[in-house]
């Protein structure tokens, strides 16, 4: 069994930086990935990759503010999140995949509990 614990959440003026952090328990996943729902919308992609980090994918709207990364050895997926903007408040959920190719909400087998992110105007 995996388990992903999220931390990192807060508030944060817009324009800010925010660190997250998903700790990975269990056995190695293929993929990892970051998600987001805020109010009243679904659960939409941010940010994924392969843990052997030969592919990286970020959706349109975070591209060239978002970072995907990991460290192996703690086992521990990041995002950090730069030039953060109103939009981007949301809780934001580490999912990962233990055989599947694809970043999509579908194909992930867990998922952590969220962390909340607030941006400010």
């Amino acid at each position: 069994q995996v388990q992903l614990v999220e931390s990192g959440g807060g508030l944060v003026q817009a324009g800010g930086s925010l660190r997250l952090s998903c700790a990975a328990s269990g056995r190695t996943c293929s993929i990892y990935a970051w998600f987001r729902q805020a109010p009243g919308k679904e659960r939409e992609f941010v940010a994924g990759s392969r843990w052997s980090g030969s592919i990286t994918r970020y959706a349109d709207s975070v591209n060239g503010r978002f970072t995907i990364s990991r460290d192996n050895a703690k086992n521990t997926v990041y995002l950090q999140m730069n030039s953060l903007k109103p939009e981007d408040a949301a809780v934001y959920y580490c999912a990962a995949s233990s055989g599947s190719s694809y970043f999509s909400s579908d194909a992930m087998d867990y998922w952590g509990k969220g962390t909340l992110v607030t941006v400010s105007s």
